[in-house]
């Protein structure tokens, strides 16, 4: 791949703010080697030195830098969206842990945009089976004070939980359980959200998520268990 990871350009954040105001295929087109350069090469090599750090914790992580593997593509799905432009604003990075598709596994999360960084762990959303042995879980005597103590230990740190979908228990569980409000979420995962951290050119990006990561583990492994338990 090349000499290691050295942070991401200026230019990377230049260009999708850049993108932001001239989102068409002509302009992509014209600036698609600016792309390659101080986007894609700077973010292959940030997944395979992220994902050997992520192994630490996480030894059955992927990280695989490719177009729809750990790097989500930039061209948009617009078939059934309003909203017609052409390409993504952000970079998105997904190391996931799990046999199963990589959105059907638990894992960690970087989002960049031009003046934003997101990142998280978890499952965005679960599908139909998945919700199944999570609410199981949650109502399960060891699973479920398990889960609240990954939960607590996430929040003490500063990071916020999302995923609460539902108004109602679903059918079949106990509105009055301690952990009904847990029932609620039809993913279930954790984050922070900055502005663009002086780290991000340099190769210090690398233990500034590392850290954060690390502190939302819990979780993490809370679902990636739970998704063994499936198997």
């Amino acid at each position: 791949m090349g000499k290691g990871f050295s942070g991401f350009p200026e230019d990377c954040t230049a260009f999708y703010r850049n993108l932001r105001e001239n989102n068409n295929k002509a302009w992509f087109d014209k600036h698609r080697a600016d792309f390659d350069s101080s986007v894609m090469a700077p973010a292959r090599r940030f997944v395979i030195e992220m994902g050997a750090l992520l192994r630490e914790i996480s030894p059955g992580i992927h990280a695989v830098p490719k177009i729809n593997k750990s790097i989500f593509k930039i061209h948009r799905d617009t078939r059934f969206s309003r909203d017609k432009t052409p390409f993504k604003t952000n970079l998105a990075i997904w190391f996931w842990e799990g046999d199963r598709k990589r959105m059907e596994c638990p894992g960690y999360y970087f989002h960049l945009e031009p003046d934003r960084l997101r990142l998280g762990v978890g499952m965005y959303m679960f599908t139909k089976s998945m919700l199944k042995v999570y609410r199981d879980s949650v109502v399960h005597p060891r699973y479920g004070a398990a889960l609240l103590r990954a939960l607590e230990e996430v929040e003490r740190g500063g990071y916020f939980i999302g995923g609460r979908h539902y108004k109602k228990t679903p059918r079949g569980y106990d509105p009055d359980h301690p952990n009904a409000a847990l029932l609620l979420f039809n993913g279930l995962h954790g984050g922070v959200e900055s502005g663009i951290p002086g780290e991000l050119y340099s190769e210090r990006i690398l233990d500034y998520c590392f850290k954060r990561y690390r502190d939302m583990h819990p979780l993490h492994q809370w679902l990636f268990e739970m998704t063994e338990r499936a198997d």
